[in-house]
């Protein structure tokens, strides 16, 4: 057990049955009253934000949790599955843990966040970006231009992004992975 002195941005607590994450914390001490500590914790879990605050000297369940890479394999009816880098073991995941599985291309490398004294995966953490080729997009018309216009395109995890008219089949572009979002064209 440690106590509100021990918080700091990172650190994993439970709370309410959940696995939090520090984002931000203030120590506050008013010219009146007792000392506390505002944070804003995030769920490991579900990504669910929430302010909390403790009075000073609370104690608090640290969580100790683990960052390992692994590479996305497949997806199949059973789920998606993953290998470690470092043992070699085989671990299937179901769809819910992950934010945007459209991003995953076979052979990437995610990191996978786990309760280190359960075992237990908590979340999937996704590369920030992905460079992927176009596979299939409409031909862009030229002297249409004159706006910022974007065109739908299908890349080859099979999701489909939304391009500037300048992008054609086979050339590799920069997708942000947590919105889906077109960053830039990159040369191969």
């Amino acid at each position: 057990m440690a106590s509100t002195s021990d918080i700091r941005n990172g650190l994993c607590i439970n709370y309410n049955n959940d696995v939090f994450s520090v984002v931000s914390f203030q120590h506050v001490k008013p010219g009146k009253g007792n000392a506390f500590v505002r944070t804003k914790l995030k769920s490991v879990t579900s990504g669910k934000v929430l302010d909390n605050t403790f009075p000073a000297g609370h104690k608090i369940d640290v969580v100790r949790v683990e960052r390992r890479t692994f590479q996305f394999l497949y997806k199949d009816d059973i789920g998606y599955h993953f290998m470690n880098n470092e043992t070699y073991e085989q671990l299937a995941l179901q769809e819910t843990m992950l934010d945007n599985p459209q991003f995953l291309m076979e052979g990437g490398e995610v990191e996978i966040l786990f309760h280190a004294s359960e075992n237990t995966p908590l979340v999937i953490d996704m590369p920030a970006a992905i460079e992927v080729q176009i596979t299939y997009t409409e031909p862009g018309v030229k002297g249409d231009t004159a706006t910022n216009s974007l065109k739908p395109a299908k890349i080859e995890t099979g999701a489909e992004v939304r391009v500037p008219l300048f992008i054609n089949e086979g050339d590799f572009i920069k997708v942000d992975t947590s919105t889906g979002a077109y960053m830039e064209r990159v040369k191969k």
